[in-house]
C-alpha cells in the first residue's frame, strides 16, 4: 500500500496510522515479518516504499511501531487492538517541531469471537475487595508502563518459538466469563504445561519489570524492541530480574498456577505498539 495525504472525507477509513519524518531514523537489517491479520488483536503490514534520506517514525493510536525493512522497502508493523472497531477512525498528530504528518489508510475487518466460560475457585479473583482494587489498579498503571516500552535501538524478531513446550489453546480473544461474571476478552495465549516446567525467552530483550500480581501471578515483562513487549504470567518462580539483559534460550521461570487461573499454565502475551495481539501470529511455523 502506498503512503497518501490526509484526505477531509475519510469514508471508508478503518484505521489510519500517522507517519512522523525524523531525520537520523534508520529502518532496521531485513528481518522476517509476522502474519498479516487485518482484525482486532491482529497485525497490518503497511508497504511505505523505499527507504529514504529521512526514514518514518510510525505511530498508531499514539504509541510508536517498529518500522522493518524487507527486500528494499520499508515496512510499518501496526498492532491493532482487541478493542478497535472497525468503522472509520482517524489517528493524527500534529506536532509542527517533527515535520510533515503523512497518513496510511487501511482497512481493518470485524472478527466475533468466541465465548469462554471458567470455574474459579479462589471467588476474591472474581469478586476483588475495595482493598484487593487498589492493588489491581496499582498494578494496572505498572502493567501499562510495561507494555507501552519503545526501544528504538533494539530490533525485533517477529517470528517466534513458542517460549515453552505444550497444548496451546485457541483462547485468543475470546470473551471469558469466570463464575459466570463476564470479564474483558482474554489477551494472550494459553499453553498447557505441567509446573515447573522452563519458560524460554523466544527472542534477545531485556527484563522491564517483573513481580506477583493480583490477576496476572508471578510475571515478567520483556522488551524485545521498538514496542515489542512480552509478558509471561502465572509462573511458580521467576529465574530473572528487572534489568537483565536476556538471549534468545534463556530461562525466565517455570509454569505455575499464581494468580488467577484453572490449573498450571503459561499465559504469554504478546504486545506490538501497546496493542496486544494474538500470539500466534509470531510463531515460526504457523
Amino acid at each position: 500500500m502506498r503512503p497518501r495525504r490526509r484526505s477531509s472525507n475519510p469514508r471508508g477509513i478503518a484505521c489510519v496510522a500517522s507517519l512522523l519524518l525524523a531525520t537520523f531514523a534508520q529502518a532496521t537489517e531485513e528481518l522476517p515479518l509476522p502474519l498479516e491479520s487485518r482484525v482486532p488483536g491482529g497485525i497490518a503490514l503497511l508497504d511505505l516504499g523505499p527507504p529514504e534520506s529521512s526514514e518514518a517514525r510510525v505511530m498508531f493510536n499514539g504509541y510508536r511501531a517498529p518500522l522493518l525493512l524487507r527486500h528494499g522497502r520499508r515496512v510499518a508493523v501496526i498492532g491493532i487492538p482487541l478493542d478497535e472497531t472497525h468503522g472509520p477512525q482517524m489517528d493524527e498528530t500534529n506536532d509542527p517541531n517533527r515535520g510533515p504528518t503523512t497518513t496510511v489508510v487501511f482497512e481493518v475487518a470485524s472478527k466475533a469471537y468466541d465465548e469462554q466460560r471458567l470455574t474459579v475457585t479462589n471467588q476474591r479473583h472474581v469478586d476483588p475487595s475495595p482493598q484487593d482494587l487498589e492493588r489491581i489498579a496499582a498494578e494496572r498503571a505498572r502493567i501499562d508502563r510495561a507494555l507501552s516500552t519503545y526501544s528504538a535501538d533494539r530490533q525485533p524478531l517477529l517470528r517466534l518459538a513458542a517460549p515453552v513446550t505444550g497444548t496451546r489453546s485457541s483462547s485468543f480473544g475470546l470473551r471469558r466469563f469466570f463464575n459466570g461474571q463476564a470479564r474483558s476478552p482474554h489477551s494472550g495465549m494459553d499453553i498447557a504445561a505441567a509446573a515447573g516446567t522452563p519458560i524460554l525467552s523466544p527472542a534477545p530483550g531485556r527484563v522491564l519489570d517483573t513481580g506477583d500480581f493480583f490477576f496476572n501471578g508471578q510475571t515478567v515483562f520483556v522488551d524485545h524492541g521498538q514496542g515489542v513487549v512480552a509478558m509471561y504470567c502465572h509462573l511458580s518462580r521467576i529465574d530473572v530480574k528487572a534489568g537483565d539483559e536476556v538471549g534468545a534460550g534463556a530461562q525466565l521461570g517455570l509454569v505455575g498456577a499464581t494468580g488467577r487461573v484453572t490449573g498450571a499454565h503459561l499465559h504469554w502475551g504478546i504486545a506490538l505498539n501497546r496493542a496486544l495481539i494474538d500470539p500466534a501470529l509470531l510463531l515460526v511455523g504457523e
